[in-house]
């Protein structure tokens, strides 16, 4: 080879070896110095996106008391004696009407096993026993406790999002259709992956409000703000929040629209008057005013609701009937096919719940 060919190859060299460095350099710099836009792994919002899809293990503290896991349905329980197929969360107020329909009895509930548990990560374990559960559920916080899921806000799905992987240079896209698939997909989260959302995206939150998102930013921001925003339930006691979306106008339109209000269950100071009034109807009016007739006989006095969710007050003045009259506290509103029952309570000892025979 001659001197100036063996000058020109290492010229050559040279040059190509800085034009490989440089491209080295630019893409670990792109790399370290991602858009603002772009999802991280172990990022804060990375982690807020991950436990506000985490599986809510409270949901299903009707049948056993554990916030970290649910039971997966469908499931065979024996309440109160009565078997119930669990088919649906909806079908838990089929074991909540048996728990209800009697105050002064103690709730009993058998599962029927083998069973699968969903943990908070959705992966599945398969439970043969009781003691089995118990295991399991040793390891979730307590009741009231903290834990990491983020309850009070919910994502609208379809939500897509572009992948790009700076290693084998391929561009993907991906739709997330469920909250097992976006805990999933944050998990999935690679560090050579490149991620950004496909915004606006939506969230729904605890009073049922829904908020458009545009960024990342001002996703993470949101889910800060309202994180914290709401009652999550993780308590054991499912009677307390059946009416958390109640209003009076509901009660209102369900009272004056269904005739013939029967009183159901009464109960005075821990006694039970459930027949005194037996035989007696009830009729409610959009004016405030509600007549009883029974027999030949009809009486007349005052009704009203105010307040919102678990925390209306149902004002009933019949001077005619003395327990019937007080200030109550809207519990439930029951509405099956045929039937609909409007449950009053006022602390442990009294309680009053209509029915009628009217969907």
């Amino acid at each position: 080879m001659s001197k100036f060919s063996k000058y020109f190859f290492a010229i050559f060299t040279l040059a190509l070896l800085i034009s490989i460095s440089s491209c080295r350099k630019e893409e670990m710099e792109f790399q370290q110095e991602q858009p603002d836009d772009t999802l991280s792994p172990n990022s804060e919002v990375a982690d807020l996106m991950q436990r506000t899809a985490m599986n809510d293990g409270s949901v299903d503290n009707i049948l056993f008391n554990a916030n970290c896991f649910t039971i997966q349905l469908p499931v065979d329980v024996v309440a109160n004696g009565v078997s119930v197929s669990v088919n649906s969360i909806s079908d838990l107020n089929m074991v909540e009407s048996i728990f209800d329909n009697d105050d002064d009895d103690t709730d009993t509930l058998e599962i029927q096993f083998p069973i699968s548990i969903v943990l908070n990560d959705f992966s599945v374990v398969n439970i043969t026993s009781l003691s089995e559960l118990y295991s399991y559920a040793n390891n979730c916080n307590g009741e009231n406790e903290w834990d990491d899921d983020i309850e009070c806000l919910d994502f609208q799905y379809p939500i897509s999002a572009s992948i790009y992987n700076i290693d084998n240079e391929i561009i993907s896209t991906i739709t997330v259709n469920s909250d097992e698939q976006m805990y999933n997909f944050i998990d999935d989260i690679d560090e050579s992956d490149i991620i950004t959302i496909d915004f606006p995206i939506s969230i729904t939150i605890s009073t049922g409000e829904s908020l458009t998102i545009n960024s990342l930013s001002e996703l993470q921001n949101t889910i800060q703000t309202y994180a914290d925003d709401c009652d999550e339930d993780d308590d054991y006691d499912y009677n307390d929040d059946d009416c958390n979306n109640c209003t009076p106008l509901q009660l209102v339109d369900i009272l004056t629209n269904c005739p013939d209000w029967m009183v159901d269950k009464l109960e005075r100071n821990d006694n039970d008057y459930d027949d005194i009034y037996d035989g007696y109807r009830f009729n409610f009016f959009t004016d405030g005013s509600v007549s009883v007739s029974w027999n030949a006989t009809t009486v007349y006095g005052t009704w009203s609701a105010n307040g919102t969710g678990n925390n209306i007050t149902v004002d009933i003045n019949i001077p005619s009937l003395p327990y019937c009259n007080l200030d109550w506290n809207l519990h439930e509103i029951e509405q099956n096919s045929g039937e609909t029952k409007v449950d009053l309570r006022q602390g442990d000892d009294d309680r009053m719940r209509y029915e009628s025979n009217c969907n």
